[in-house]
């Protein structure tokens, strides 16, 4: 799937976090877990997909769009979404 953001979101998360978008096209698919994101009524469907980007879970926050990927944010994950995703996936962090 092709990615789209927003450039200026794009440039506040390389600011904020240290993580470029552009990255996303890294993460391991094979092994990413993406549930609904039904936490709030955003008004679109949204994702969130946990993966390993350079052996670290990251956090992908996305919504389709016109055969996109357009991403809202990409962070990694904190030590409650690293246990919780062991959990689900039968794999540790640590071992990546």
């Amino acid at each position: 799937m092709d990615l789209e953001w927003d450039e200026e979101k794009r440039q506040k998360n390389l600011r904020e976090r240290g993580i470029d978008f552009a990255d996303a096209v890294l993460m391991e698919t094979d092994t990413a877990l993406t549930i609904e994101d039904n936490r709030t009524p955003y008004g679109e469907s949204r994702f969130l997909s946990y993966g390993f980007i350079n052996a670290r879970l990251h956090v992908l926050c996305w919504t389709p769009r016109e055969g996109r990927m357009r991403i809202i944010s990409l962070r990694k994950a904190n030590d409650r979404e690293q246990k919780s995703f062991s959990e689900a996936s039968g794999s540790s962090p640590a071992s990546h």
